[in-house]
């Protein structure tokens, strides 16, 4: 998996339809409307293999995970402070930290892996990883799982 993965949002204008196609079916898999993949895709027209190459890389921007856990990770500098400067967006963005695990700093930097619960968040969650990735010291943001 590539560690230096760039984020982008993009206007729906401008995508490709199959990138349209297979969030139609995503939405309605997720919905429990339909059972299976090759359902949804021939419902959304799209073949299943393009449904698999790209069902990990296209996500609404708008996606609720309200009422659910997020968990991600990024490193953050040896610097005293930061990982509060961190914790304070978060809990500024109406969010709350479940669990926090921080590897001992080596070459000056840690990672930290967070999981937060996002039901009473205020803030968009990618705003939110703005906020944190603006901070100096944070590099490398990656969400590991949602739920």
């Amino acid at each position: 998996m590539q560690s230096n993965k760039r984020l982008y949002i993009v206007e729906e204008e401008v995508l490709p339809e199959v990138a349209l196609k297979v969030l139609a079916a995503k939405e309605k898999l997720e919905a429990g409307k339909i059972k299976t993949v090759s359902e949804a895709a021939a419902e959304a027209g799209v073949s299943r293999s393009a449904f698999y190459k790209y069902k990990d890389s296209v996500l609404p921007f708008y996606e609720n995970i309200s009422g659910k856990t997020l968990t991600f990770s990024f490193n953050l500098e040896n610097t005293p402070g930061l990982l509060s400067n961190v914790l304070n967006l978060i809990s500024a963005a109406g969010a709350n930290v479940l669990t926090i695990n921080q590897t001992i700093p080596i070459n000056n930097t840690a990672n930290v892996t967070l999981t937060i619960e996002t039901r009473q968040m205020t803030e968009d969650t990618q705003k939110l990883f703005e906020r944190i990735t603006q901070l100096n010291g944070t590099s490398a943001l990656k969400v590991i799982a949602r739920e």
